[in-house]
């Protein structure tokens, strides 16, 4: 990737969290039962997801609905440069960066691996299937080793036709959005 695109993501990821600021973010809680039900998820199937920020698409509502519909949820843990997951049992404290993680034992980086569908946030997202993300690589160091679906998370205009790719950012299998539900990718 070149210094211009480079500069060109640095920008964009200005923009998308301005664009963020104020605004209200939507529960996706039935939007994600949607996806569940898309990918055929079973009870007691594992679950990848996140607790969105103040700033993020997303809700503890989110996380809890996949919880009520039986599933083992699973949510990442800052472990220094890299991302570990934990089960969610109802209770979160205050990790890295100020993110709301879960209390439990890790389970280790690969534990994405067991997921039949993995939920992760996004700046945005584009018709290939680029995952904008915050920048840091976390996600991006992790989702190589998921077996089920990725799908990004995001604010309907956050769905936009192209973005900047490096050679080590990992395409999301679909999104997920508020005004248009699941829409898998590449979209052609």
């Amino acid at each position: 990737m070149t210094s211009g695109e480079r500069d060109r993501k640095a920008t964009l990821r200005t923009r998308l969290r301005a664009g963020r600021r104020g605004a209200v973010m939507p529960s996706m809680a039935a939007e994600v039962l949607a996806a569940v039900v898309e990918f055929d998820v079973s009870p007691g199937q594992t679950v990848c997801a996140y607790v969105a920020s103040a700033v993020e698409p997303g809700s503890l509502a989110m996380v809890e609905a996949l919880r009520s519909r039986g599933l083992r949820v699973l949510l990442p843990v800052v472990v220094g440069e890299a991302l570990d997951w934990a089960s969610y049992d109802g209770r979160l404290r205050v990790g890295a960066f100020g993110l709301r993680e879960p209390v439990g034992p890790l389970l280790g980086a690969e534990a994405v691996g067991s997921a039949a569908l993995v939920l992760v946030p996004a700046l945005a997202v584009d018709h290939a299937g680029v995952r904008l993300g915050k920048g840091g690589g976390y996600y991006d160091r992790v989702l190589g080793s998921a077996a089920g679906p990725v799908v990004a998370v995001v604010r309907d205009e956050e769905f936009v036709p192209s973005l900047p790719a490096e050679p080590h950012d990992v395409r999301v299998d679909a999104v997920l959005t508020p005004g248009r539900g699941v829409v898998r990718l590449p979209v052609l």
